[in-house]
């Protein structure tokens, strides 16, 4: 599945990051606790090289808890990086995430500098929530939809701290075909980069095979069906999502069941692990080594008519 959604401010963003990177002191990247590695901007891993970084895992009340902490564990093996969880209902991180922005840039915590902290994360991650919790008041915009903040904004916090806000970023081309599903199941990307049924069928899927008995107790199911067509269709009789004929209509069907799940109703459901990432990220480099090896035999094949085009011209 292919996704084309990478709005012209996002571009301008990324440009923007890349300008101000030279007074970046700690990078705080927001990640979606549901998909903490589909929700990684690869271009900000690119950016930020080995710059202190603290990645909050955002909307952690959506999801396994168990599987967060394994995230956590997972991620701060790399020895510049801290994590942290979040959810919109906590009101107590506030003193931990400025200590912790002052304890990652230990050179300039206590003295009279000022340390420029840079929060970046894709559309609709929980980017405003979060500094609107940091400042205990309302400044950034909040909404469901993503793309709500569109400029890069500069917000002075005490103890000479600055927090740099910019909009939500996305990439140009998501290589791995399982994060595009993934940032689509959990809101991450408009609705009009997809196909709902595509999406609905992925999510029965996994969730399925993930977490069987929250989806049988859901849907009040003895056992499940064998594939996800099929339980689209139990769901959609079950619930009346019908067209003339009795027909399901698989349209409204796939809405109802990605709205369930991002409302909660299933429960608290993690949509990917640590262990998943390590075998789509061979599946992708795979992917690049063919697509690589392509290019090549076209160029060659270029080369060729070239040759014999010149040597006909004789």
């Amino acid at each position: 599945m292919g996704i084309q959604w990478y709005p012209g401010h996002m571009h301008k963003a990324q440009k923007e990051v890349r300008e101000i990177f030279h007074q970046v002191d700690v990078f705080i990247e927001v990640l979606d606790a549901r998909i903490p590695f589909s929700s990684q901007n690869p271009l900000i891993e690119e950016i930020r090289k080995d710059k202190p970084t603290i990645k909050i895992l955002n909307k952690t009340d959506l999801a396994d808890p168990q599987v967060t902490e394994r995230w956590q564990a997972f991620m701060e093996q790399e020895s510049s990086v801290k994590t942290l969880s979040f959810n919109a209902q906590q009101s107590d991180r506030r003193e931990q995430i400025l200590s912790l922005i002052k304890k990652m840039v230990p050179q300039k915590a206590g003295s009279i500098k000022t340390i420029h902290a840079l929060i970046i994360g894709i559309p609709n991650v929980g980017k405003s929530t979060l500094i609107n919790s940091i400042l205990g008041r309302t400044i950034a915009k909040t909404g469901n939809e993503p793309a709500v903040t569109k400029n890069q904004q500069r917000i002075k916090l005490e103890e000479n701290i600055i927090l740099i806000d910019t909009p939500g970023m996305l990439w140009p081309n998501i290589e791995n075909e399982n994060s595009g599903y993934r940032l689509a199941i959990t809101g991450g990307i408009k609705e009009t980069a997809f196909e709902l049924p595509d999406i609905a069928s992925y999510a029965c899927e996994y969730l399925m095979h993930a977490y069987p008995q929250q989806i049988k107790q859901r849907y009040d199911l003895e056992q499940l069906p064998e594939s996800d067509v099929e339980l689209l269709e139990i769901i959609g009789r079950k619930r009346g999502c019908l067209r003339a004929g009795g027909i399901v209509d698989l349209e409204k069907v796939s809405r109802l069941f990605i709205m369930e799940y991002r409302d909660r109703y299933m429960g608290d459901l993690t949509l990917e692990t640590p262990e998943m990432m390590a075998q789509e990220q061979q599946q992708v480099e795979l992917q690049r080594q063919a697509k690589e090896e392509k290019k090549k035999a076209r160029e060659e094949a270029k080369k060729e008519r070239r040759a014999r085009h010149r040597k006909n011209k004789r």
